[in-house]
């Protein structure tokens, strides 16, 4: 009889934490075993789940990034929801040939939206016309939100992301995790714990504090790899990528619009806004890796000198480059710039704070054209920042139009990021990690290429 599978995103850990801080963890490890995983290009979020559930690169997956520039539309589009971006097999359509009885719960893993899956659900606010955001989640079945949240309460989503991003929203998806795995019995769980992406972020992975952020994973962990062994299932462990230490922010779409390639659009209010469609390049900048979009053929080699001539930038792959890593997919750039070591980009493209686009202040992961970790602090320069807060809070409640303006423009304060592939010499800090129950999958070194075919030889031999 197969065994039941419960698989565990534990984003941002690696094998040098496995120790007296991850107890439950660490003793996961010791009944089977754990070892560095070797990562893809760009080590970000969408683009390593995609991997780790079809086994396949960006290449064939098509998620070359958390977003990328739509080429019709003109536009930028990041963290879409729809699993039909994902172009490739993932594990659990592959199981279900095999046995069309096969049950699948996915819980907060990235493009769960119309996932091919039993149970599902994920962060999804709902946006009422007056302008307000109402804290929600979307489901399949559409009932599984409404039984989830009546046990457990509203997801909390600003425990998700933002400011005060914390333990909570990881001891959410356990206690929901938990209840589908009591009620349903799926053959196979997944479940997205993000904690460890704070804190890594804000404070580098040096900062004294991180442990106890590594103990408090560990506890939520715990709780569902205990449940998860009492039904004699087999766990497994992974993590996306390892975060490291930053203290160069890289504002690549600046260098791009000093040179004359990239164009901004004024608008009615006074701000500026990015106008894609017009640039001649422009970078979607995405953590350590930046997709680099060029208009005209021509114009590639004069932008890729630019680039490699700019500090903070380790490489500019051309298509040729991309191809070597897997990365060479219609929805990237003409170009891929990668960070140095302890740089990583920025999306403004701004030169003047003062004509910072309305949303550069906020969080807002959809209409910015790149990835924000600033997001993650409340902006160091307000004086009263609590009181800000409880009165665009009071607004939202009272049912007004609200602004939270709180997020501040100086990228310096981040500390941690990813996105690069690690230094071979370095794995153990620098790679994600697997951990399994069980130990026959084991090997001496795992891809993250690797991982699909070894959770089904865990179920189907």
């Amino acid at each position: 009889m197969r065994k039941p599978l419960v698989v565990l995103n534990v984003v941002g850990l690696t094998h040098e934490m496995l120790g007296p801080n991850t107890p439950s963890l660490s003793a996961l490890a010791q009944r089977g075993f754990a070892r560095p995983l070797g990562t893809v290009l760009p080590a970000v979020t969408c683009t390593a789940q995609s991997t780790l559930l079809t086994g396949e690169l960006p290449r064939r997956h098509g998620i070359v990034a958390n977003g990328w520039y739509s080429r019709e539309l003109a536009e930028v589009q990041f963290w879409k929801q729809s699993n039909h971006l994902v172009q490739a097999e993932p594990v659990y359509q592959t199981a279900r040939r095999r046995d069309p009885r096969y049950t699948v719960a996915k819980l907060f893993w990235w493009y769960n939206m119309y996932a091919r899956v039993n149970w599902s659900m994920t962060p999804r606010p709902s946006y009422p016309a007056d302008g307000r955001k109402i804290f929600d989640s979307y489901s399949q079945p559409p009932e599984l939100r409404d039984q989830l949240q009546s046990r457990l309460g509203v997801f909390p989503l600003p425990a998700f992301w933002g400011p005060t991003a914390g333990i909570a929203s990881t001891r959410w998806i356990v206690d929901a995790s938990l209840q589908l795995l009591h009620e349903h019995s799926p053959d196979l769980l997944l479940a997205y714990l993000p904690h460890l992406d704070y804190n890594l972020q804000r404070l580098g992975p040096d900062d004294p504090a991180i442990t106890a952020d590594i103990r408090a994973v560990d506890a939520e962990a715990g709780r569902l790899i205990d449940a998860a062994l009492a039904r004699d299932a087999h766990v497994v462990v992974v993590s996306e990528y390892a975060i490291t230490a930053v203290n160069t922010p890289v504002h690549i779409n600046r260098v791009l619009r000093e040179a004359g390639w990239l164009q901004v659009r004024r608008e009615p209010l006074g701000y500026e806004t990015l106008d894609a469609g017009a640039s001649r390049a422009f970078a979607v900048s995405d953590h350590q890796v930046a997709h680099v979009y060029v208009a005209d053929a021509a114009d590639v080699p004069a932008v890729a000198r630019l680039l490699r001539g700019t500090a903070g930038i380790e490489q500019v792959l051309d298509h040729e480059g991309q191809r070597a890593v897997g990365l060479d997919h219609a929805r990237g750039g003409e170009l891929v710039a990668v960070a140095e070591p302890g740089a990583w980009f920025t999306y403004y493209f701004w030169l003047d704070d003062r004509l910072a686009p309305d949303y550069a202040r906020t969080i807002d992961i959809h209409r910015k054209p790149g990835y924000d970790p600033v997001e993650l602090f409340i902006d160091p320069q307000l004086r009263f920042p609590k009181l800000r807060v409880v009165r665009r809070l009071l607004q939202k409640k009272l049912g007004f139009r609200y602004y939270m303006d709180v997020i501040g423009l100086d990228a310096r304060v981040v500390k941690g990021s990813h996105g690069r592939l690690p230094d071979p010499a370095r794995m153990e800090r620098e790679a994600p990690v697997l951990i399994s129950s069980s130990r026959a999958i084991e090997a001496d070194a795992f891809a993250m290429t690797d991982v699909r075919d070894r959770l089904l030889q865990l179920q189907f031999g």
